[in-house]
């Protein structure tokens, strides 16, 4: 939910489905100001909201939480975009890093947040809507985001210039798309679970973002407000994971009842 306009997610629009959560938007893709965000693709950037069978959820407990930065913040350069001037023209002022993406009081975003263990066995269906991840001002919009196995991914090319779409997982088929300035729009489909992999743009080499592949719709990307919330669980006891492209990872373990939210604070440290 990058501007709070992103609390929309795969599992919140699976509960939706089922009539059992709240949410809002997420323009461009995810939603808006949902209450129950499950997949966030990169809060404060318009996400699309993925759509599926009405699936009854597994409860009503949720986990809600900050992702905060410890330690001394870098002085990333601003994003060069000179080598294409298509590309620079799209920007009044410098652009800053998606690798360590700020907010106030060091809250973190593009971190990945998900449920590791303690959900029961369970078969999800296949979204039908795609996820969307967009070519708009030389940058992937969002720059981290998780799909359903099987569920469509849509790349949009809303800059009108040439890009190309290089994926590059280890168990789904790697790909490489050329999107010249008239193609509007590709499709591709991941079938397999995945951890997290990446996509980027050969013509512009700044362009990276990255992809988790999902059997479950239990996840949530932060924006820069560092928050994240996993809804509709059953009461139990859950391991989390989250995950930052150069932070690494942390896992802690929540419990909580049913009906219930638990709040809880990740740190992750350079």
């Amino acid at each position: 939910m990058k501007k709070r306009t992103g609390r929309s997610s795969l599992a919140a629009a699976i509960l939706l489905a089922a009539g059992a959560l709240v949410m809002t938007d997420c323009g461009g893709g995810d939603g808006g100001d949902a209450a129950t965000p499950q997949q966030g693709a990169a809060r404060g950037e318009a996400q699309p909201q993925a759509q599926t069978a009405a699936v009854e959820p597994l409860g009503t407990a949720s986990v809600r939480g900050t992702v905060l930065y410890e330690g001394e913040v870098p002085n990333l350069p601003a994003v060069q975009m000179t080598a294409d001037p298509a590309c620079a023209a799209q920007h009044d002022e410098p652009v800053k890093s998606q690798v360590l993406e700020l907010g106030e009081g060091k809250t973190l975003g593009n971190v990945f947040v998900h449920v590791v263990s303690g959900l029961p066995e369970r078969q999800w269906p296949t979204p039908s809507e795609p996820a969307i991840i967009d070519q708009e001002g030389c940058l992937y919009k969002p720059h981290v985001i998780g799909v359903l196995a099987g569920q469509p991914v849509k790349f949009l090319n809303s800059d009108g210039i040439l890009h190309n779409v290089h994926a590059l997982p280890d168990v789904n088929r790697e790909f490489n798309i050329a999107m010249p300035a008239e193609r509007k729009e590709a499709v591709e489909t991941f079938q397999q679970p995945e951890d997290m992999f990446q996509i980027k743009c050969d013509v512009h080499p700044w362009m990276s973002a990255y992809v988790r592949v999902m059997e479950h719709p239990y996840f949530d990307t932060t924006g820069p407000d560092g928050s994240f919330e996993i809804s509709g669980l059953p009461a139990g006891t859950f391991e989390l994971e989250a995950w930052h492209e150069r932070l690494g990872t942390r896992t802690l373990t929540v419990t909580v009842g049913e009906g219930e939210v638990e709040t809880v604070e990740i740190t992750l440290a350079r």
